[in-house]
């Protein structure tokens, strides 16, 4: 009798595991592994979405006409070369589904978000992972990798986990390196917490050629993460493909409406980033000064290196026995760091003490 199975790849990919919520026996948990917002929604998205309840018996605008013009006003873009999803996860993925398949190749660097490489396996592709320098992406060794196979680049920058960026020179450098079949997905997730002079979030690069997507979101800055809206910027050709194959109702009422009014908040923007860059830097001057290396990082969270797997794996269970969770890096072939989210002023004060002490444990 014959055995039902699905396609080979789909048994080779590992389920995506989220960043931990609860320690069980913990009445306090402080959650600082899934790079989620310190400060949670803005008041507005939270008084959009309590209003928007009372209508949860219709269904949305299958189109986000609303959303994608405010993104539109927003940053300045065509709301027409707008898409939503549920998540920029769900854009990626279609993406993949999309232009990728089997026979052909995706290529990543070698600590990229996980997603492409799941979504990759998803869809047949064979996922390429090419090593970094000093965990920043390598555009010539991802330019090296390019064969006749070859249908998509993912480049995150800021990069999650590393929290590295590339120069816009690099940036330009990998575009102009790709074939024109060879689409560039420019993840941005992180784009609004970025301090580099010159950094594009990549509408400039998508606005000069047909073969470029940019992908944002609402789950970090806008606090956002558990209402799963993205967007992507893109040619309009691959917008009227990703319009045949998305979901009719991909983004739900609530999570648009929400995003409308966050994308308002008076002085959100500006109040988180001021935060982020106070707090990242003493986080990561507390951290240095414990003895624990931390790589450099543009995003709303800082990569804490304790140079074995052993000693990251101590320090996670020292965290949690405090309350603090974190997200260890073994998954992303980083077994001795842990990732660490900036939390508000009071929650990164507690983590920099406990790792303060563990390390004077450590030393002992």
């Amino acid at each position: 009798m014959n055995t039902l199975a699905p396609r080979p790849s789909i048994l080779s990919v590992e389920p995506y595991v989220g960043g931990s919520s609860k320690l069980p026996g913990v009445n306090r948990v402080i959650k600082l592994s899934s790079n989620e917002g310190a400060f949670g929604p803005p008041p507005g998205a939270i008084t959009a979405m309590e209003r928007a309840a009372r209508d949860a018996h219709r269904y949305p605008d299958g189109g986000a006409t609303a959303l994608r013009e405010a993104i539109g006003a927003r940053f300045g873009l065509d709301p027409a070369r707008i898409v939503c999803g549920n998540g920029s996860d769900d854009l990626l993925t279609l993406l993949i589904l999309a232009y990728g398949g089997e026979g052909t190749e995706i290529i990543m660097s070698a600590h990229g978000f996980l997603m492409y490489d799941i979504a990759g396996r998803w869809a047949g592709c064979r996922v390429i992972k090419v090593p970094e320098r000093e965990l920043v992406a390598d555009v010539s060794a991802m330019l090296g990798a390019v064969g006749a196979r070859t249908k998509m680049v993912f480049l995150a920058n800021p990069n999650n986990p590393t929290g590295s960026i590339l120069p816009q020179s690099e940036v330009d450098r990998l575009r102009a390196g790709l074939r024109d079949d060879i689409m560039l997905v420019l993840d941005s997730a992180y784009a609004e917490y970025v301090d580099m002079p010159g950094y594009d979030a990549g509408a400039a690069l998508v606005d000069a050629a047909g073969n470029t997507v940019m992908t944002r979101t609402f789950s970090k800055i806008y606090g956002l993460g558990g209402m799963r809206v993205g967007w992507c910027y893109a040619p309009p050709a691959v917008v009227d493909v990703l319009g045949r194959i998305r979901g009719p109702f991909n983004v739900n009422l609530l999570a648009m409406e929400g995003a409308i009014a966050a994308l308002a908040e008076p002085g959100w923007i500006e109040k988180n980033i001021a935060h982020n860059t106070e707090w990242r830097g003493r986080v990561t001057s507390a951290l240095t000064a414990a003895g624990i290396k931390v790589w450099p990082s543009e995003g709303n969270f800082i990569l804490a290196d304790f140079a074995t797997a052993a000693a990251a794996q101590a320090a996670d269970a020292h965290l949690k026995s405090r309350g603090l969770i974190v997200r260890a890096m073994g998954a992303y072939g980083l077994p001795a760091c842990l990732r660490i989210t900036i939390g508000t002023a009071e929650e990164n004060g507690l983590l920099t003490e406990a790792l303060a002490g563990f390390m004077a444990e450590h030393r002992g």
